[in-house]
Order: C-alpha cells, then sequence, then structure tokens
C-alpha cells in the first residue's frame, strides 16, 4: 500500500506483475521486469483485508475489487495456496463499499454473495437494510461518498517528497545548469594525489555533492557482511528516548572502526576528502542500514532541532554533515529525495553522498529535510558516516554570516 501511494500505483497493473503509474489517463511504466510474475486473488484479498482490517476502506476497495474479479474468472477451480474464496471478497467488499457510502455497490454484491451462499441470514439481512435505505433515499445513488486517502498527519511536504520519489532520482534540467559540474577530487590532500575521487557536484544550496566509484564492490561487500550479523529495527530520536516507527522502515547496525582494519581506511578516505576530523567523539561510529521492499525513511533532517536530542549525548554537538555511502544498487525506488531543495539523487553503486547539515553560524540548515524514498524493486544498503561540529573548528570555521 505505501508502493502504491507513494509511486500512484495502479492496482490491476500491480496485480499483473507490472508497475505503472497512472495519472489520469496517462500510464508510465516505473520499471520493465524482465519477467511478470502476477498476484493471486488470493494474494490481492490478503492486501485489501489488512487494508479493511484498519478501516482503511481506499486502499481495501481496489484490492477487494482485483480478488473478486480474479475469482470469479477461476470460479470452480480448487487451489491449495487459497486460504479465501469468492464468497469472502465478495462479503468484504460488500461491507467496504458500504462503509464508504456506495449502498448501490453494497447491495449488488451482496446478492451477488447470495447466488453463491443463499442459506446465509446475515448476508440476506444486509439486502434487506441496503433495500429499505434506498427505498428510503432514492438519490443515494448519485450521492456516494468520496473515499479520501487516509491522512498522514505527522507529513506535511507528501506531495513534494512523493512526486521526488517518482521520478526515481532522475533529474532532466541538471546537466543544463552551469554552475553543477564535474571534477577529480584531491581536496589538496596527499592521500588523494595519486588517486583522485569523481566529484559531481548535485546542488549549491544545500551544498550536496556525490563521489563516484568511493568504495570498491569488494569493500561493499566486506560491509554488508560486517554489518548483517548485527541489524536491528532502525530506531528515530524521540523526546529523549529512541522508538521504533512506521515513518522510517528499515534495519540498522552500528560497526566500530575496531572491527576491521578495512573501516579504518575508509575513515582516512572520508577525512581526507572532506577535510574533517572523523574518529570518535568528532563522528559517530559507521551505521549501516538495510531498506527491503518498500523500506523507507520519511522527510526528516539529519541533525538535532531539539536541545533534549540524544545526539548531543556524545558531547561533541550537532551533526555537521552527513556522508552516506551507497553499499549497493536498487533496480527501482530508493532515491535520496532533498524536499524543500526540491531535487532527488538516485541510487548510484559504490557511490557517496555528502551534504553539509549546518550553517558555518551553527544554525540548522533547513534545505537539507531529506528522504529515503520507498524501495520498489531491489534491496538497497547504505552506510552513514556522521559528523559533529566539535573537533572540526579549524577545518570548517564557524562564521556569524547567516548567508554562509
Amino acid at each position: 500500500m505505501r508502493l502504491q501511494d507513494v509511486y500512484m500505483l495502479n492496482v490491476k497493473g500491480l496485480a499483473r506483475g507490472v508497475f505503472q503509474r497512472v495519472t489520469g489517463s496517462a500510464v508510465t511504466d516505473l520499471y520493465s521486469p524482465r519477467r511478470l510474475f502476477s498476484l493471486t486473488a488470493d494474494d490481492c484479498f490478503q492486501v485489501g483485508k489488512v487494508a479493511y482490517d484498519m478501516g482503511d476502506y481506499y486502499h481495501a476497495i481496489p484490492w477487494l475489487e482485483e480478488a473478486v474479479s480474479l475469482f470469479r474468472g477461476s470460479y470452480g477451480e480448487w487451489k491449495t495456496e487459497d486460504e479465501a474464496s469468492l464468497e469472502d471478497a465478495l462479503d468484504h467488499l460488500a461491507f467496504a463499499y458500504f462503509q464508504a457510502g456506495n449502498v448501490s455497490c453494497a447491495l449488488s454484491l451482496s446478492r451477488e454473495f447470495l447466488l453463491y451462499s443463499p442459506d446465509n441470514k446475515r448476508m440476506a439481512r444486509n439486502v434487506l437494510k441496503y433495500e429499505k435505505l434506498l427505498a428510503e433515499s432514492p438519490n443515494q445513488e448519485l450521492a456516494e461518498a468520496v473515499i479520501q486517502r487516509p491522512n498522514v498527519p505527522h507529513l506535511q511536504t507528501r506531495d513534494t517528497y512523493e512526486g521526488l520519489c517518482q521520478t526515481l532520482g532522475s533529474q532532466p534540467t541538471h546537466y543544463q545548469i552551469p554552475s553543477l559540474y564535474c571534477s577529480y577530487e584531491t581536496n589538496s590532500s596527499p592521500f588523494l594525489l595519486l588517486q583522485p575521487v569523481r566529484k559531481e557536484v548535485m546542488h549549491l544550496e544545500p551544498y550536496v555533492v556525490l563521489y563516484h566509484d568511493f568504495v570498491s564492490d569488494s569493500e561493499a561487500q566486506k560491509i554488508r557482511g560486517l554489518a548483517e550479523p548485527w541489524l536491528q529495527r532502525s530506531v528515530v530520536a524521540s523526546g529523549e528516548k529512541q522508538l521504533p516507527v512506521e515513518y522510517r522502515i528499515s534495519k540498522s547496525a552500528w560497526l566500530k572502526d575496531t572491527v576491521d582494519p578495512m573501516l579504518v581506511t575508509l575513515d582516512h578516505r572520508i577525512a581526507a576528502l572532506t577535510g574533517l576530523d572523523v574518529q570518535p567523539p568528532y563522528a559517530e561510529y559507521l551505521q549501516v542500514v538495510n531498506y527491503g521492499i518498500g523500506g523507507h525513511y520519511e522527510p526528516h533532517f539529519d541533525h538535532a532541532t531539539s536541545p533534549t536530542s540524544p545526539l548531543y549525548r556524545m558531547k561533541s554537538g550537532n551533526r555537521v554533515a552527513t556522508f552516506m555511502i551507497y553499499l549497493s544498487s536498487v533496480e527501482a525506488g530508493g532515491a535520496t529525495a532533498f524536499i524543500y531543495a526540491n531535487f532527488s539523487v538516485p541510487v548510484v553503486k559504490n557511490a557517496a553522498l555528502f551534504w553539509w547539515n549546518l550553517h558555518r553560524s551553527g544554525e540548522g540548515d533547513g534545505d537539507t529535510l531529506h528522504a529515503g524514498c520507498p524501495v520498489l524493486v531491489g534491496d538497497k544498503w547504505v552506510a552513514n558516516k556522521w559528523i559533529h561540529e566539535y573537533g572540526q573548528e579549524f577545518r570548517r570555521p564557524c562564521s556569524s554570516s547567516p548567508e554562509d
């Protein structure tokens, strides 16, 4: 349902195994699989029932409609994997339509149900109730309620967020902006003189750059392997506590640099490229995150926006910068969307994304509000290195100017 909403996916298409975004009469293929895997009638029923049980008829109705349609097409065939039947789907869909205010559809489906199960007294009573309601209000058919998508009160930037996710990270005007460029980066570091890093400036305000091929395939695989045994459900700071939440669905693990010498080398490379001190307590340990299908992180800041945030327990100030390494490729979805800056960056395997979270004055940069779009197809792995204010005084001097 999350993928359906964020990517505006067509339920009939999903049931056939295709990923199509439908806007009005336009149909766009977001991803074309090499082989189609269709959902069964029972699959569609189970998805619809999850929404139905939550009272979410906006999502329940199209999935139950598809289940009814598929069950009708195979009526009489017995399939061992089916837990539900046409009668179950009709029963749930009829009541969902009634709850949504469409009494005429509820009546029609209930009558169809009685054709297959004429002895069901509960459904017979429902038919009488629906007929009475329509008799009392003959205009009922014209006054059907419009089913609204359930509100998510904590996210006011949903339209921008979803629009950026739907581009899958593609930026059609990116190469038409002269101030954005590519270069070989050494940052005047002897460490990088013989092997400069390929740098792509993605945005200027906020300053966001992508370093291509920052890690090798073997390094990315090793980091994933080191983290895998320690993965746990990701949490977020809520007041002074750390809690799992629906708006962040992933697993994560923290890796100390003492776990493997390769992590020390990685720290040296990050320090050389950014010019910052990345040793604890001036930076956090490497956080490795895995997002499965539907895994996401809705718009958030990496830096603390409250003085009570657990981030300050390190006693090294706020997070001044984020260095995020993509440890895998993703077939579709999973882009990093910067909401207020209005651009998104696709997952580029082995590349690293870097941005400043704070202005030089120490104030948080509101334009760094960003999100991890849901993974549509594939498996997304990233490694985050969060660098704090303290220890960077002479590496990134502060400024009293709010423009800096």
